[in-house]
Parts: structure tokens; C-alpha cells; sequence
């Protein structure tokens, strides 16, 4: 009766107003609802996969096609052309010898990158053993198709390398070019304190190594590829969703719909940009998306082995932010030794991460025990999953397909730097000498090929069926008609949906509610 006998004196604008900040607040209210999944901590409400429809048949089939996509990108790169190739100039060492100069063979962009790597041919003792510091300076001029030299750096880059030697000596590099911005270089070298008492310097075997220009062509038209098959993949994945509300998506459907175009950025649709412009922002790009994607995949292992087991609400405080400052370390110790390298290989092409030993030496111990945190942290979720959820229908399927999946492809990873580094996997150099380690294509194309293959093998499972009805879509909990049956006969016999259907509902749905309130 109040606000009856005095009228308003609001204006037109703060009506407007009001009413605005009302539409914003009822729009965010519907947003978080439908982020937010049901608060029910025993029924499930998720959108089907068809995970759920496949029998044992079915699963042997996908793990048959995963390996025969596999090992055909593997028999193509045993097929294709090396990866490095070589051209070495032997020159004879004197003590009083001049600096040597040194021209590269003719290059283009298909080569990429430049090494410039020194083997001393020492003539000694037998069982002789050299272990010293040589000082080396390098001079560094750019030279063009017609013979001119536009670049001439006046700078010389003095140098402190390691000379080991036993039966052999290792392999020194001289020098690395991150990107080519001319047809042909010349490097002139010069070995102060070379020469060993008691041994004779035959002669030194100066080797040109670049990426071949026959690989680099290979890896443009699989990234290509892959590109395109990753595109179709995403789409075809959020095509199969569109008909359910991202509520009722499946923990593994959501970081499904994060990590395929994330997958996207890792096949690098912009990697012909090396080739066309002369810069090294391209090959930074490329570093940042793969760190970021397989961080993202870190991150993805950790949030499902935690969030299938929390089914409530999983706030960002207690659930994500901690697995995301772990991820988020490794990414960060990655990222910072990339661009790290990088910038200071703009300056001098002579550095090495052995010449910051001491730096190095913090950032290696720093990553090591971030992964075994990860790795101790990512262990005891999946222990304590298996545990706990090793009786419950459909959610113990999701579990034993995706460990079963991922436990194949860290094999075959592990397997794949094995065969690449060896025993030197954990050297100080690994990653300086990271790129000139490739024999052949198969070694490129069996990584990317992996890690493609596997994200396809899970949208495929975790993507609806086409014969999904919204109806039908695991009503509060799939296991509703099944708590009483065996694992096998839930997923392998009778299933959810070939139940007697009423009105798109099932007909004995009442009984099997009563059944698994009184439990």
C-alpha cells in the first residue's frame, strides 16, 4: 500500500540500467548452471559415449586400428629420406696453422638450420686419454647467390670447448644458425691451444649439417595432413555434442573439446611460415604450441583421474589451481629454456647450454623434481581411482580404456627416445645437440603420428553414437538397471539402452530405483 501512494520518481535511464544489470546477472546465473555439474554424489547425469556401446570385439578393433595407423606413418618414415644431412671438409692441422675458413654448401629454406661440428683425428699411445678446455674463436659472414657478402660480421665469438678423447674423440660444435637468411656461409675458425703434449693432431674433419631439404618437404605435407584430419576430428567431435548441454558432459568430453584444438596448434598450421619469412619468430611459435599442448595433456591425465572420482562441484581453488601450478612449472622450466637457447644463439651462434653449466645445472635439478612430484602425484591418482571405482559400471570402463590407451602410448614413447638418444637421454647435452640427433623420417613421423593417433582414438570413444537419444542419454545414472550384474555382463550383455522402451523410457525404471535407493 506504500509504494502505491507515492509514485516513482525513477528515471527512464536507471530503469534501463537496472534492468541491464539484471539480464547480466540471470545470464551468468545460466552460464554457471550449466558449467556446474549436478551436486548428486551418487547419480550421474552425462551425456553418452560410445565407450559405453562397444564390445570386446568393438575395443580389440580400436586398439587394431590405432597400431595400424601407428605403424604406417612408421613404415612411410622408414621409407623417407633422412633427416640430416652432411657434407665434411678435412683439413690438416699444423702447429702453426692459420685459421681455417670454411664455406657451407649452398643452402635454401628447406634447410632450415645450420650445424658447423669439428672431429679432432688425434695419433697417440694406445690407451691414451685427453681431457681439456680448447679456446676457439669464430668468425661468422653471410654470402649470396651471386658471390657478394652482405653480411660480414665483425664480431669474433671466443669460445671455451671440451676436448675428450679415448679411443676417439667427441664430436665439438663449432657453431648452430637457427635460421638461414642466406645462400652460403663462411665460418673462419681458429684453435688457440689445441695442439697435446705427447699426442699428434693429424688433421680435423669440420662436418656441415642441415635438415634435407627432401625431409623438409615430408614434414610440410604430414603436418598438412595432420592438420586437416585434426580439423575434421574437432568438428565431427563438437558436431556429435551439439544436441547436449555442456552440463551434461563427461569430464573427459570437456578437456576432449580443450585438447583437439590444442592439438591443432601443436601440428602448427603455420610452420610454412619458416619457409617463407626469415625470421626465427616461426620456430618459436612452433616450440610454444607443442609445449603447450603436451602440458595441456599433463594437466588433462591429472584432472581426470581426480575429477571421475569427484562428481560434485569441483571448485577451482581446491581442484584446478594446484594441478595447474604443477603442469605449469614444467611448462614454464620448458618455454624458459627454449626461448633461453634461442635468444642467446640470435646473439652469438656459438653458444652452448654447456657454457652456462652452472645455470643449466639449476634448470635441469628444477625440472627433474617438478616430473617426479608429477609423476608421484599422477601415480597415487590413478592407484586411488582403481581402488575406489573398480566396482562401479561404466565409470570402471572409462578408467581400464583410458589407462590401458595411455600406458601404450608412454611405452612407445619412452621406447622412441630410447632408440633416439640412448643411455645419453639425461646428458647435459641433450638438448643442445637435441636436433642433430634424427637419423630418418621415421623418428619424426612416429611421435607426431602418436600422440595424433591417440587423441583421435579418444574422441572416437568419448564422442555420442549416432543412434543416442536425448532421452535415453544415462538418465540420473547408467548403472541404474545393473547394480546387481558383473562387469562383463554390463557392458558386454544386455545394454542400457536395448532395455524395453515405453515413451522413450524404460518400462521397469521404477523397479531398478527402488533397488538402488535401498542400497
Amino acid at each position: 500500500m506504500m509504494d502505491s501512494e507515492y509514485p516513482s520518481f525513477e528515471s527512464p535511464l536507471m530503469s534501463e540500467l537496472k534492468y541491464f544489470c539484471k539480464r547480466i546477472k540471470e545470464a551468468y546465473q545460466e552460464l554457471k548452471d550449466d558449467l556446474t555439474p549436478y551436486r548428486d554424489d551418487r547419480y550421474y547425469r552425462l551425456a553418452p559415449m560410445r565407450l559405453y556401446t562397444l564390445s570386446k570385439r568393438h575395443f580389440v578393433l580400436v586398439f587394431v586400428v590405432f597400431f595400424l595407423c601407428f605403424g604406417l606413418t612408421v613404415f612411410i618414415g622408414i621409407l623417407g629420406p633422412k633427416i640430416i644431412e652432411s657434407s665434411i671438409a678435412s683439413v690438416e692441422f699444423s702447429n702453426k696453422s692459420e685459421p681455417f675458413t670454411l664455406k657451407s654448401p649452398p643452402l635454401t629454406t628447406y634447410n632450415q638450420e645450420l650445424w658447423l661440428t669439428c672431429l679432432v683425428k688425434l695419433d697417440g699411445p694406445e690407451g691414451f686419454i685427453v681431457q681439456r678446455d680448447v679456446n676457439m674463436s669464430v668468425k661468422i659472414s653471410g654470402v649470396l647467390s651471386d658471390g657478394s657478402v652482405p653480411y660480414d660480421s665483425k664480431v669474433v665469438h671466443n669460445r671455451t670447448r671440451s676436448l675428450h678423447c679415448t679411443a676417439k674423440c667427441d664430436e665439438i660444435i663449432v657453431a648452430h644458425l637457427g635460421y638461414l637468411n642466406y645462400t652460403q656461409y663462411r665460418i673462419i675458425v681458429d684453435f688457440q691451444n689445441l695442439q697435446t703434449p705427447g699426442v699428434n693432431i693429424n688433421y680435423l674433419n669440420f662436418t656441415w649439417k642441415s635438415y634435407n631439404p627432401l625431409f623438409s618437404q615430408v614434414e610440410i605435407w604430414f603436418r598438412f595432413v595432420f592438420v586437416v584430419f585434426t580439423f575434421m576430428v574437432t568438428c565431427l567431435f563438437a558436431h556429435s555434442l551439439r544436441k547436449f548441454s555442456m552440463r551434461d558432459w563427461g569430464i573427459e568430453q570437456k578437456w576432449m573439446s580443450i585438447l583437439l584444438p590444442l592439438l591443432l596448434l601443436y601440428n602448427d598450421p603455420f610452420f610454412p611460415l619458416s619457409f617463407l619469412v626469415n625470421s626465427w619468430f616461426p620456430g618459436m611459435l612452433d616450440d610454444l604450441f607443442q609445449s603447450l599442448f603436451l602440458c595441456a595433456l599433463l594437466l588433462f591425465w591429472l584432472c581426470v583421474y581426480h575429477g571421475i572420482r569427484v562428481q560434485g562441484e569441483r571448485k577451482c581453488l581446491t581442484f584446478y589451481l594446484p594441478k595447474l601450478f604443477l603442469v605449469g612449472l614444467l611448462w614454464l622450466a620448458a618455454v624458459t629454456l627454449g626461448i633461453w637457447q634461442t635468444v642467446n644463439e640470435l646473439h652469438d651462434p656459438t653458444y652452448q647450454y654447456r657454457v652456462d653449466t652452472g645455470n643449466f645445472q639449476g634448470m635441469k635439478i628444477f625440472f627433474l623434481v617438478v616430473a617426479s612430484l608429477y609423476i608421484f602425484y599422477l601415480v597415487f591418482l590413478v592407484v586411488r581411482a582403481c581402488s575406489e571405482l573398480k566396482n562401479m559400471p561404466y565409470v570402471d570402463l572409462r578408467l581400464k580404456f583410458l589407462t590401458a590407451l595411455t600406458f601404450v602410448v608412454l611405452v612407445i614413447s619412452i621406447a622412441i627416445l630410447f632408440l633416439r638418444f640412448g643411455v645419453k637421454v639425461l646428458q647435459d647435452n641433450f638438448v643442445a645437440e637435441l636436433s642433430t640427433h634424427y637419423q630418418n623420417s621415421a623418428e619424426f613421423l612416429s611421435f607426431y603420428g602418436l600422440l595424433n593417433f591417440y587423441l583421435y582414438t579418444l574422441a572416437f570413444v568419448y564422442s555420442p553414437s549416432k543412434n543416442a537419444l536425448y532421452e535415453s542419454q544415462l538418465k540420473d545414472n547408467p548403472a541404474f538397471s545393473m547394480l546387481n550384474d558383473t562387469d562383463d555382463e554390463v557392458i558386454y550383455g544386455s545394454d542400457y539402452e536395448e532395455m524395453p522402451l515405453q515413451n522413450g523410457k524404460p518400462l521397469n525404471k521404477n523397479k531398478y530405483q527402488d533397488e538402488s535407493d535401498s542400497d
